[in-house]
């Protein structure tokens, strides 16, 4: 009877110890990633705001909005290109394989590799114009930050080369629309590219008796890289 108590009572240690270490940490990563996605979206629309003057003196067929979807995600629209945001929910742990896992960074404190995470995918506004549900988004950048504020990027922008580790500073509203700056150049400059010849000779009597064809033929940007499954997270960079 002893020993089962003494169980019992260890047990009731670990779940307070593990309540005290990972349940608050993960509490601090979240939140502390909501605050940075609000300033995010706050950012976003102020850019939005300040450069839709200037291109409707340009052309006023070019369309630039910011768009709030809910708590979690908003869009840019950025003539013919979304740019969909959204934040994670869940907090991550960083893989202990991968190289920052072994930065001395973790290594002073390993539950600096905690981090929520922020999605930025890159649309073709035609796809939610014309509800082309088959059209495909690409994955652009991932966005992590840990309880310290401290961040890095997975992308393959030109950002990846100053943030694919953990930052020296923590994460900062100049740095902030630094990133948003340099999201919507890639956006614009990442042109859309027809598929092969032979990718498009099948087309079923569905498509075809649609509205129009083109409206339901799957379409969408190519980057340099690729997944073998329907996993956002199996992505590889393709050299």
């Amino acid at each position: 009877m002893n020993e089962n108590t003494d169980i019992l009572k260890q047990q009731k240690q670990k779940i307070l110890s593990l309540v005290k270490e990972k349940s608050v940490l993960k509490q601090d990563v979240f939140f502390n990633t909501i605050k940075n996605f609000g300033i995010f979206k706050s950012l976003s629309k102020n850019i939005i705001n300040e450069l839709k003057p200037t291109i409707d003196g340009i052309d006023k067929r070019i369309s630039i909005q910011h768009f709030e979807v809910n708590q979690f995600a908003y869009r840019l629209k950025i003539a013919g290109d979304i740019l969909e945001i959204f934040m994670h929910t869940n907090v991550f742990e960083i893989d202990k394989s991968s190289p920052l896992y072994k930065s001395p960074y973790i290594k002073q404190n390993p539950l600096n590799a905690y981090c929520g995470v922020i999605y930025v995918y890159n649309f073709m506004a035609d796809s939610f114009k014309y509800n082309r549900l088959n059209d495909i988004g690409i994955l652009i950048a991932r966005i992590f930050i840990n309880r310290e504020n401290h961040f890095f990027i997975e992308t393959k922008l030109p950002l990846a080369t100053k943030y694919s580790n953990f930052s020296l500073e923590p994460l900062s509203e100049n740095i902030i629309q630094e990133i948003i700056n340099d999201l919507i150049i890639f956006a614009l400059e990442f042109d859309l590219s027809i598929p092969p010849f032979d990718a498009t000779r099948e087309i079923s009597v569905n498509q075809i008796n649609e509205q129009t064809s083109w409206i339901t033929m799957r379409t969408g940007k190519r980057l340099g890289f690729y997944t073998d499954s329907n996993n956002e997270d199996d992505f590889t960079f393709q050299l």
